[in-house]
């Protein structure tokens, strides 16, 4: 990677999400900061998740995702979703299902939950755009962002 662009493109602000995505009895959570509202009608959002990760396989599987905006409170709560067993993730926290089958969880901001319109492969990670079902308000407070986190997604795996 060129340092100069590699550099600039990690200087730019995006939310920092928590994906779910379930299929059968298999679920699972990922971090995700590359997102974005695309349209709003019909109401559309745009994922990017690397091929290698359990989530985008459950993600094709399934056909259908949820987002989850947390707090900047919450930075402790992004842990959970780093390890690498998928059903420990979810043992400690509160969840549902969501119309789509996606896990929503009950300690966020807001929620939209998707089911997968489009697949696109523009790079090394592949972009779902979700049609947005279902969705609301679950608590109050300012959304975490990459200007709250440290470190930088710069997407190379």
């Amino acid at each position: 990677m060129d340092k100069k662009w590699g550099e600039a493109l990690g200087l730019m602000v995006h939310g920092i999400y928590v994906l779910t995505t379930s299929c059968q009895d298999e679920v699972n959570g990922m971090i995700a900061s590359w997102v974005s509202q695309l349209s709003f009608d019909p109401p559309l959002v745009a994922v990017a998740v690397h091929p290698n990760r359990y989530s985008h396989r459950l993600i094709e599987k399934s056909r259908a995702f949820a987002l989850h905006t947390i707090s900047r409170d919450q930075k402790d709560f992004l842990k959970l979703f780093k390890g690498p067993d998928p059903a420990a993730k979810f043992t400690s926290l509160r969840w549902s299902k969501g119309v789509t089958g996606a896990p929503l969880l009950s300690d966020c901001l807001a929620y939209v939950d998707c089911r997968v319109k489009t697949t696109l492969s523009p790079g090394n990670h592949t972009l779902f755009i979700g049609e947005v079902v279902d969705g609301g308000i679950v608590s109050h407070g300012v959304p975490l962002s990459t200007l709250d986190y440290e470190g930088v997604y710069t997407g190379e795996k």
